[in-house]
């Protein structure tokens, strides 16, 4: 992409009206290319037939529309959740996920995309294929917009109805790119998802959350935490070296007292390591008091680790623990198993073959 061209997915409805009015031209025009762009998934300037033609050479000579392309596809056979390698314009690599759900009684389900913040991820969780390379670079408001249109553009008229920034990299590290991504798929003039049907996930990045607290937009927030006491989640998770449980758990009543919204606590269940009884009942203490839930979720085995997700019925007692503390949880259905579900493993599949 030449230097002087930006993708014009970079910009938020906002800046496009600045544009538009540096042109003389009307605030609508703005909207119009909003729904060319997310709407009806224009790939050119040219489609944009109810722009005069000066504007399409203007945005033309100004602005790409690039894309990505999709290095690997795959589809699970039993759920239906398709799993992507997108690649970027400069050859580096990034995953998505689509999973479908169906609705409560035959009414209508969900189709949920998980998106990358990332090229790689700095904090190198020790259960998480996505650190395994490290962090290459940040992703643009642009590349993380396109895994979205992608994808929807790949299921065809099932409308996308929640999104996770929960895939590769660490969401409130790429703060300005991810929340003008989550701005324009919540505008009604961009993608028109509900601003509680976006989840930003956080590995407990503390300067992030602070900012995320003033949002005036009512995003949903998720923490990974994965161990309730320390010493383990340090082990577990290096970033707690640096913000440990008490300074997050501080910022977390803040949040919760502030917003007066619920914060969900993601929680991967690992077999000799997190999953006990004891893990459940320092778990409980920990969010005692605190308005969340907690998602339980199985591990989902990884090649590369020798961790392994504990039986069904210690699942079942963790989740008693937790019931019987009146800490709301539910556990998360594993989905595709029959494909590199788990996250980093196809970017990771994809270098190896490479022999990167």
């Amino acid at each position: 992409m030449p230097e002087d061209k930006r993708d014009i997915k970079d910009l938020s409805l906002v800046e496009l009206y600045a544009k538009f009015k540096s042109l003389n031209e009307p605030a609508y025009r703005a909207e119009q290319v909003f729904e060319w762009i997310y709407g009806k998934r224009a790939s050119s300037f040219g489609q944009m037939t109810d722009l005069p033609s000066k504007v399409r050479d203007y945005l033309s000579n100004k602005f790409e529309m690039s894309g990505i392309t999709t290095a690997k596809k795959q589809i699970s056979r039993s759920d239906g959740t398709r799993k992507y390698l997108f690649r970027m314009a400069d050859g580096e690599t990034v995953e998505s996920v689509y999973i479908p759900s169906k609705g409560p009684s035959g009414g209508p389900g969900r189709h949920t995309v998980c998106l990358s913040s990332q090229v790689g991820c700095a904090f190198g969780c020790y259960f998480c294929a996505s650190g395994l390379s490290g962090l290459k670079r940040d992703l643009g408001c642009g590349e993380i917009l396109s895994q979205a249109l992608a994808i929807q553009s790949d299921i065809g008229d099932k409308r996308i109805t929640n999104v996770v920034m929960m895939g590769t990299g660490e969401p409130l590290s790429n703060y300005d790119n991810v929340m003008k991504a989550i701005g324009t798929m919540n505008s009604p003039h961009g993608m028109g998802i509900g601003a509680r049907k976006i989840t930003v996930s956080t590995a407990g990045y503390i300067p992030g959350i602070k900012r995320y607290m003033q949002e005036e937009r009512q995003f949903e927030l998720s923490i990974s935490l994965h161990a309730a006491e320390d010493t383990k989640r340090s082990r577990l998770m290096p970033i707690n070296r640096k913000y440990p449980l008490s300074e997050l758990m501080e910022i977390c009543r803040e949040y919760t007292s502030q917003k007066g919204r619920i914060i969900t606590f993601e929680y991967i269940l690992i077999r000799d390591i997190n999953s006990s009884q004891a893990d459940a009942h320092n778990l409980a203490g920990l969010l005692r008091g605190l308005n969340c839930k907690v998602n339980l979720i199985p591990f989902n085995a990884v090649s590369d680790f020798r961790f392994s997700a504990p039986s069904a019925k210690e699942v079942s007692r963790f989740r008693e623990v937790l019931e019987k503390e009146k800490i709301s949880s539910t556990v998360r259905l594993q989905r595709g198993a029959d494909i590199d579900a788990a996250c980093g493993q196809l970017r990771l599949r994809g270098q190896e073959e490479a022999g990167c």
